[in-house]
């Protein structure tokens, strides 16, 4: 998945301005105690965050 494809999910979950909150704020075990900028900063793969968001926030099925 690409960073890109990664945002625009995030805004279209979200909205805009709570996805860039979710992303900066947000700590995910799943992420090993990381928020989602730091986790892509990091060099995880924009896709295990995306999982990682989804589980957290119960994302349905059919979004993931």
């Amino acid at each position: 998945m690409r960073l890109t494809y990664f945002r625009e999910l995030m805004d279209t979950e979200f909205g805009p301005v709570r996805a860039a909150a979710v992303a900066r704020d947000h700590v995910f075990a799943d992420l090993g105690g990381r928020t989602v900028d730091q986790a892509l900063e990091a060099g995880i793969e924009p896709r295990e965050v995306w999982r990682a968001v989804c589980v957290a926030y119960d994302v349905p099925p059919a979004r993931r």
